[in-house]
């Protein structure tokens, strides 16, 4: 279902192929993914049924004390509702319960409410991406003290 939710979300913005996180092998194993001591998933629901969520883990590449907050997507019709103000303060938390001491997120230009979302949050602008994540079609990167 959540494989569901990022790819429509994906296609939406025009951002499938090589270099998004359309490709990512993770998607067809989300569980086994974010399962690890390091990692975590959260869905949103709205109601019954899941239309987005958004995870934390380490970034590959870096120092340890840096996690990734990664794939995190709303279908249209749940935008709006705070879902993703919400989806947010709870990966932070996690990322902070962690130990995390730094947050990095890449996305789009084309993203504009996300975005807005994260610099609301503290997340600053970066002038190139950070770590190995792969996703070389991303063209905004940010990234927060915690």
């Amino acid at each position: 279902m959540v494989q569901r939710v990022l790819i429509e979300v994906l296609t939406e913005f025009g951002a499938t192929g090589a270099g998004f996180s359309d490709q990512d092998e993770e998607l067809g194993a989300m569980s086994a993914a974010y399962g690890a001591p390091d990692a975590a998933y959260f869905v949103a629901e709205l109601d019954g049924g899941i239309v987005g969520g958004a995870g934390i883990g380490p970034l590959p590449g870096v120092e340890p004390n840096t996690c990734e907050l990664r794939k995190m997507y709303l279908l249209p019709a749940a935008r709006g509702h705070g879902l993703g103000r919400r989806l947010l303060e709870t990966c932070l938390d996690e990322a902070r319960r962690l130990g995390y001491r730094e947050c990095y997120l890449e996305t789009l230009a084309q993203m504009d409410r996300a975005r807005d979302l994260y610099v609301r949050f503290g997340f600053h602008p970066l002038e190139a991406p950070m770590g190995d994540t792969g996703h070389f079609g991303c063209n905004r990167w940010y990234a927060l003290s915690l």
